[in-house]
């Protein structure tokens, strides 16, 4: 059997994996990079039983159990590590004296930590960018290719109705069954497929050296600022000394190419402003990385995993919104069994049915519980 995946993000690397693994002959096509987007600048946080109540939940606990046994199991260095996470708020620089100082060391007093939400039991992260590439060389091993170029439509059968392969810039691949896996550019192939629509929500972050100076503890922190707005800052130290801060997502428009996602200016000064207030562990001359990636999401906020309606041969797994990272290795897993077996057997795949969405909506609406 042969299978050729759109894309070589972290769904892209985990389905490749799991196909691989049960000797499918599978071919990844990148067209930047492995982990260009999200996948490589997301903040990597992992959580067993937060999407609890939606329809997230069963694939995300089993999603969690798999991250530890892949860390196990492959050689490669992905970053994984159990951690403590907190709630809180950060105060105004008038209103912090009236606070005593933080609950934990690290933090500057008028960070106010309010409780423990997440044990090493419970959570964890990993680093996006090398568990992706560390999923990818796993794929590689057992048997996986990798091509870059850009996916420029499907190749068809003896009917429409029928995908046998995918064009790259001029050159076919024949496949048995394609996977659209682009994150927010899956919507491109809206224009070969009757998929229903994907955004990309833009997520700003700074990533700083903090060395053992921030513990594994993931900070969950309201912040109000002068003009009023309400913002939660996430913070997530990383097992290789660096810690990911992200803040400010919203829309934007969504580049043709990956590679030229570039974050504002103004909102990253921002972010930088509440990250010195928040501890002195983020100083600016620490800063490494200041970037922005795009979110996948759908019109229920509920990923798209399973087959293209109407279309043999075709199969999509994209918008994971925030979960995308923790919820890649059991999206990968089922994927698999569905293309292999003709049916998912680990996760229920109903609540994902891409044949529960229009092609598109008037409203973008959040459900609760997301």
């Amino acid at each position: 059997m042969r299978v050729v995946i759109c894309g070589g993000g972290v769904i892209g690397a985990c389905t490749a994996y799991f196909l691989a693994r049960r000797n499918v002959d599978v071919t990844v096509v990148e067209r930047t990079e492995v982990a260009c987007a999200a996948s490589g600048k997301a903040g990597g946080f992992l959580a067993l039983d937060w999407c609890a109540g939606s329809p997230l939940d069963s694939l995300a606990r089993r999603s969690f159990a798999l991250h530890a046994e892949l860390a196990s199991e492959i050689a490669d260095d992905m970053g994984y590590q159990p951690m403590n996470a907190y709630s809180g708020r950060i105060v105004r620089d008038r209103d912090a004296r009236r606070h005593a100082p933080a609950a934990l060391d690290w933090l500057s007093a008028g960070t106010v930590i309010s409780g423990r939400i997440g044990t090493p039991d419970t959570t964890a992260i990993v680093h996006p960018r090398k568990f992706t590439t560390a999923m990818m060389r796993a794929a590689q091993e057992q048997g996986a290719q990798l091509r870059l170029g850009q996916v420029t439509g499907l190749v068809r059968g003896r009917t429409e109705s029928i995908v046998t392969g995918i064009e790259v810039e001029g050159s076919v691949i024949e496949a048995d069954a394609v996977v659209i896996a682009m994150g927010p550019w899956s919507r491109l192939a809206a224009e070969w497929l009757p998929l229903p629509d994907v955004f990309g929500q833009l997520s700003p972050s700074l990533v700083y050296d903090t060395g053992a100076d921030v513990p594994a503890d993931a900070l969950f922190l309201e912040y109000r600022d002068a003009s009023g707005d309400e913002v939660t800052v996430e913070v997530f130290p990383r097992a290789d000394g660096s810690t990911h801060v992200c803040a400010f997502s919203g829309a934007a428009p969504l580049p043709p190419d990956p590679a030229d996602v570039t974050p504002d200016p103004s909102v990253i000064e921002r972010l930088r402003s509440i990250c010195e207030r928040l501890s002195p562990a983020f100083g600016q001359d620490r800063i490494i990385a200041k970037q922005a990636c795009f979110r996948p999401i759908t019109w229920d906020y509920v990923p798209l995993i399973g087959r293209v309606p109407r279309i043999e041969g075709a199969y999509v797994a994209t918008g994971h919104n925030v979960w995308g990272i923790l919820n890649a290795p059991a999206t990968g897993e089922a994927m698999a069994e569905l293309i292999v077996d003709g049916k998912a057997r680990t996760v229920d795949l109903s609540p994902f049915d891409p044949v529960r969405l229009p092609a598109s909506g008037p409203t973008l609406r959040q459900p609760r519980g997301a």
